[in-house]
């Protein structure tokens, strides 16, 4: 019988490519999500049960029901500037939430999660690449809710005997090689596919938050990773907790930062598009430079990512939005 893995937040971007990478190694995936932000039509082949993390009796009957070995925990409203404007809602999203499925994991037994974190935990670095032993010090409330996450995990393992794998990631983007799946969120914020929205059309221009930065061309650094390539090292990370592995945090980047101004160059070249930019204020909240020191999950989890270079990225990325 295969073993259940229960996804929450499995419809939207990331979770959906792990549930595909799941499926792919022979486990069953079964996706929670209430699909606030994710979409139906992501999950492709498999079990999608709708409903909220709030209604802590409905995840405790859904994991008595399914007996997952352990969870990956997707579900988070994730934009930083909104988390600004809107701290109380990311709170209650992000941690009161998680806080919700431990308890309904304690109460059920199950005892391996794979927690969905952020390069936001780390604030404005004090040196790059940032490796995992870098302070905390987040400078925006998605990043506190993170890392109060990643601290309640530390305390429910002295407790309970918990055993998790916290996965910080830098900046998702792409999308499935094969073409089943891609990135849709509304409103779309994230800067690779709002370039491409220019590039067909139903964008006018890319805006650049800040041209002020303390960087080569004064526009925010970001290390880009392929969504396939953190699908896979979720799929390291719950064989590693299986075998014994003790619990401990990634990264998970490709150790190398683009500026904006660079990435609309790259996507230029991918699209033909001229892609114009119109330049704007910097967004509160935002870090000038991130960019991930990802050798500890290479070295101890055997990870390889595949799609390691930018103009690759965005051309998965294009036929996504093309197809």
């Amino acid at each position: 019988m295969k073993q259940v893995i229960l996804i929450t937040g499995g419809a939207g971007y990331i979770g959906s490519h792990a549930v595909k990478e799941l499926r792919n190694k022979g486990y069953r995936p079964v996706v929670y999500d209430n699909l606030s932000t994710g979409h139906q039509w992501a999950v492709k082949k498999d079990e999608l049960i709708e409903g909220d993390l709030e209604d802590i009796s409905h995840v405790q009957q859904i994991l008595r029901q399914k007996n997952p070995v352990a969870i990956m925990h997707f579900a988070a409203s994730s934009l930083v500037s909104e988390s600004m404007q809107r701290p109380e809602r990311y709170f209650h999203n992000n941690v009161i939430n998680t806080l919700n499925l431990l308890e309904t994991m304690l109460a059920t037994g199950v005892k391996y999660c794979i927690f969905s974190s952020s390069a936001a935990v780390y604030g404005n670095p004090h040196h790059v690449p940032i490796p995992e032993d870098h302070p905390l010090d987040p400078v925006n409330p998605y990043g506190e809710g993170k890392v109060f996450v990643e601290k309640a995990l530390r305390w429910y393992e002295k407790a309970h005997g918990f055993k998790y794998i916290s996965l910080r990631y830098f900046n998702a983007a792409g999308a499935d090689p094969e073409g089943e799946l891609g990135e849709e969120h509304e409103p779309e914020t994230h800067l690779i596919p709002r370039m491409l929205e220019v590039a067909v059309g139903t964008r006018p221009f890319i805006e650049i938050y800040g041209t002020d930065y303390d960087t080569p061309d004064g526009t925010c650094i970001r290390d880009y990773i392929h969504v396939t390539d953190l699908a896979l090292a979720h799929i390291l990370a719950l064989e590693a907790l299986l075998d014994g592995t003790p619990s401990r945090a990634y990264n998970l980047g490709n150790q190398r930062g683009f500026s904006v101004k660079e990435v609309v160059d790259v996507a230029r070249g991918v699209t033909g598009h001229p892609i114009p930019t119109k330049e704007s204020p910097r967004r509160p909240g935002d870090p000038p430079v991130l960019v991930a020191g990802s050798e500890k999950i290479k070295k101890e989890l055997g990870w390889k990512p595949r799609y390691n270079d930018l103009t690759t990225i965005i051309k998965t990325a294009w036929r996504g939005m093309l197809k």
